[in-house]
């Protein structure tokens, strides 16, 4: 945290306990829009809305629209019907349709009967398409042009409607069926000459489908290094824009999501100090219950060998060294193919390209790392148990690096997120597999 949020931590502190609301709006109201998010992530639903209420209009909208989904929620259960209703009416029509995902069906309905009927039309449309789809995250307050018109025309119909548009930096340009022909950014608008025609200077638009997923889509306006993309239907006639903040956005909740069930949990999609204790608790439990069921599997198989590990007790030095390294292996695979999915560098049907390559590394790594084994072992335990070292580690790691590279490509093939079958199905697999290894060599070369 920094001197400055913990300067205005020591300020807001004092005048919450005794309700001096003067000087909290005093306070408030001296801050940016990210600053009041901070400070509003660290309070409790009751102080969070007083400070809500003490922020100017435009400030309190610009504050709404960058907090998450889950504290978007939160601080409408905790306002008056009056600010909800002005909030929700206010806020843009793609940050509505999010928001009306959140909130009860009833509390939904009954906001969605009191918008303007402008707002209604904007915000119906978006509501139209499934959850998950990009055409759920589109803005329809844009401004499109026509192909026949002058920049200068153009110049002038952009100043009349642009003032209600979410952006006006990228602009889609259709036919009369509202069919997508091209985009003008509003650099060439401004800087043309203004009796040169708007299809002379449009270039080909990159556009989304409405029933896409959202991420891959948004993920292609990111890397194309777009403002904003149309999104399109089935015909290519114009919906809405999907800008690139959107997008960020999209990108940013995903990877939370895929960073927390990689570590076997459930993401909070809310601040952590915030998050109350039994939330924890159940974001975690589950995988936890999940992972000690599949790790008895594990137990089986020591309780298989057990005759051998009475016969060399040394063997059980080395079953940690073996399991975690193998786990290790098949986590790191299985997190860069994982990572390659997201960003579209591989996809499904290059399972055994996939596979092919992660034999080699895992062979590469186990050999280097069977060499150390052996040598260290065979130093301290002699020649045939370093052999036994060595070659399971070969073993190992060429396995776990080759299912962890090819579990996220199956899970993606029957549909089920890749993040799920990264690091806590695959170390649980690889410790059961890696020990079948070790004591299957050892059996052979000690003659068990």
């Amino acid at each position: 945290m920094d001197d400055e949020f913990e300067l205005l931590l020591e300020r807001i502190t004092p005048a919450l306990r005794s309700h001096d609301l003067t000087a909290l709006r005093q306070i408030v109201r001296e801050q940016d829009a990210p600053e009041i998010v901070r400070l509003l992530e660290r309070e409790d639903d009751a102080d969070r809305a007083v400070l809500y209420r003490l922020l100017a209009r435009d400030q309190a909208l610009e504050v709404f629209e960058l907090l998450d989904g889950t504290m978007r929620t939160e601080l409408f259960a905790s306002l008056q019907g009056e600010d909800v209703a002005r909030v929700f009416e206010a806020i843009d029509p793609d940050d509505r349709a999010q928001l009306v995902d959140e909130l009860p069906a009833g509390v939904a309905q009954k906001l969605m009967r009191g918008l303007s009927a402008r707002e209604r039309e904007l915000t119906a449309p978006i509501l139209g398409y499934p959850r998950g789809s990009i055409g759920r995250f589109m803005s329809t307050e844009y401004v499109r042009l026509q192909p026949h018109l002058t920049l200068g025309d153009a110049l002038t119909h952009v100043r009349y409607r642009g003032a209600g548009a979410e952006t006006i930096y990228t602009l889609p340009v259709t036919d009369a069926q509202r069919r997508v022909l091209g985009v003008v950014g509003l650099r060439d608008l401004v800087m043309g000459a203004g009796d040169r025609l708007v299809q002379d200077v449009m270039t080909d638009a990159r556009h989304v489908h409405a029933n896409e997923d959202a991420e891959p889509a948004a993920r292609s306006v990111v890397n194309a290094q777009l403002l904003a993309a149309p999104v399109v239907d089935s015909e290519d006639r114009l919906l809405g824009l999907l800008t690139v903040d959107d997008a960020a956005r999209i990108l940013e909740e995903a990877d939370d999501e895929d960073a927390a069930r990689q570590g076997a949990s459930e993401p909070l999609r809310r601040p952590y100090l915030t998050t109350p204790v039994l939330r924890i608790v159940r974001s975690r439990v589950v995988w936890l219950l999940v992972l000690a069921v599949s790790a008895l599997f594990t137990v089986g198989v020591l309780g298989f060998f057990e005759e051998s590990l009475e016969k060399v007790v040394t063997l059980a030095l080395f079953v940690p060294l073996l399991t975690g390294t193998a786990g290790n292996t098949g986590a790191q695979a299985a997190t860069t193919v994982t990572r390659a999915l997201a960003v579209g560098d591989v996809s499904a049907r290059d399972a055994l390209a996939v596979a092919w390559r992660e034999v080699r590394v895992g062979a590469l790594l186990g050999g280097l790392l069977g060499l150390l084994g052996f040598a260290l072992a065979s130093i301290v335990f002699g020649l045939p148990l370093g052999a036994v070292i060595g070659l399971t580690l070969l073993g190992i790691c060429t396995l776990a690096a080759t299912v962890g590279g090819v579990m996220p490509m199956l899970a993606r093939v029957v549909r089920a997120d890749p993040a799920v079958f990264s690091t806590p199905f695959i170390s649980t697999f690889c410790d059961a597999t890696s020990l079948i290894i070790y004591f299957a060599v050892a059996t052979w070369i000690l003659q068990l």
